[in-house]
């Protein structure tokens, strides 16, 4: 279950929970381990249900977030983390969706998690609409007003106006 749903919940809560994605992605599958016995339905139930737990986790993190305000950064403690990178952030942001992640974060949150769970986590309306707590017709609408947003957004379109490499454009010695 883990490999076939984390991939997907762990984007759906990058752009939910930012930087605390990866926590509160362990406090999700904490929870789900936790409530297993009384989960009662099918694969794609399980699936609803799962984001429903991330979600409200990561409600749960903004809130404790803003109870304590704490420096992140402390040199006495984490200095020798500041000098080395994070590979997998590295490797995510190589690949366009780090990218993708951060254009769908800049939408208004009604709409990023409403694209996300569409598109990224594959739900249908009615799944997202009780994943988030509301009608499918608002789903719907926000779904449509967020994908209308990403594709007039200037980063999505000065991406689209760079062309893709193609055999013809490789670079080769004259002549060859």
């Amino acid at each position: 279950m883990w490999v076939a749903f984390h991939p997907a919940l762990l984007r759906y809560l990058r752009v939910v929970a930012g930087d605390a994605a990866e926590d509160v992605a362990s406090e999700t599958w904490l929870q789900a381990a936790r409530d297993l016995s009384r989960f009662r339905g099918d694969l794609a139930g399980f699936r609803v249900w799962l984001f429903r737990i991330g979600r409200n986790r990561a409600i749960d993190d903004r809130r404790r977030a803003r109870r304590r305000t704490e420096d992140p950064f402390d040199p006495v403690t984490q200095d020798h983390l500041a000098a080395v990178p994070d590979a997998a952030l590295e490797a995510l942001d190589r690949l366009g969706t780090g990218w993708a992640l951060a254009v769908v974060s800049s939408l208004p949150p009604d709409q990023a998690e409403a694209v996300m769970l569409r598109v990224v986590a594959g739900l249908d309306v009615a799944q997202t609409a009780e994943v988030l707590g509301k009608r499918p017709g608002a789903v719907r609408v926000a779904a449509m007003r967020g994908l209308r947003r990403l594709a007039n957004h200037p980063e999505v379109l000065a991406r689209m106006a760079v062309p893709a490499p193609g055999p013809l454009d490789s670079p080769q010695p004259e002549g060859v």
